[in-house]
């Protein structure tokens, strides 16, 4: 009883580091966006700057929706006597996990820079393509991919059987890595839309991760994903008549 009891004031412990690590993040994303209304291209960042400041915003908005996936991680490490060791194999979890975000980055990275130049040289051709995105990613939101890779982020039980066989020095940064994949396979339509949305769009960013920890925690989170698909759709229609709608390929006069 006494094991058990210290295990859950473990896990409760691991939980507040998680979210207190979001928040921090949050805090170091809002200063970082203060006085930078949202608008097309990379932020002014570089591809090393732009990595940097979108795993911040990875760390930010994903890591909550972590947090089942990180309690049962660590009742799967019981049987290591050490706290250290168990809380060194969680963060090398999460450092896994936010290693697939920052590579994903690499491509939001490419799709800012063209969603930047799309705005300034085919002004009447990039509200279009944004719908498209938008429409794009609404629509994933309601396929049986989509299903597939939420299921997995659903289910952390089953994912550690899965995983149960890695070996090795870092078999939690691979353990980390392999449920990012998933995660991105999961959101990926999402964070297309923060891109065309414009990337220090805090209230999109705010709404997504709200979108994400509800899809992957709550009983019906499949439900809020068809919701979400079917709104995003109906917002696409929006867009051509309204391009503002969609900083993140608009360039406004004062641009």
């Amino acid at each position: 009883m006494a094991g058990q009891a210290h295990l859950a004031v473990g896990n409760r412990a691991a939980l507040l580091v998680l979210l207190g690590c979001s928040a921090v993040a949050w805090y170091l994303t809002v200063l970082g966006a203060r006085g930078m209304p949202p608008g097309p291209g990379t932020m002014g960042l570089a591809l090393g700057g732009f990595l940097a400041a979108w795993t911040l915003m990875m760390a930010a908005m994903m890591l909550p929706a972590l947090a089942p996936l990180t309690t049962m991680y660590l009742r799967s490490l019981r049987a290591t006597p050490s706290a250290a060791v168990r809380a060194f194999r969680t963060v090398a979890l999460v450092v896994g996990y936010l290693v697939s975000w920052a590579l994903f980055g690499a491509l939001a990275f490419a799709a800012a820079l063209l969603a930047g130049q799309l705005a300034t040289t085919a002004p009447a051709v990039s509200p279009w393509v944004g719908a498209g995105v938008v429409a794009a990613a609404g629509v994933y939101e309601l396929t049986p991919l989509k299903d597939f890779c939420l299921r997995h982020c659903r289910s952390p039980l089953a994912f550690l059987l899965h995983v149960s066989g890695y070996k090795g020095t870092f078999r939690d940064v691979r353990v980390g890595i392999y449920h990012g994949v998933y995660c991105v396979g999961c959101c990926w339509g999402l964070m297309a839309v923060l891109t065309a949305v414009g990337l220090t769009n805090l209230v999109w960013m705010a709404a997504i991760a709200a979108t994400v920890l509800l899809e992957k925690t709550w009983s019906r989170g499949r439900a809020v994903s068809r919701i979400v698909g079917v709104a995003l759709i109906a917002f696409a229609f929006l867009v051509p008549g309204n391009p503002a709608l969609l900083p993140g390929l608009y360039a406004s006069v004062g641009m």
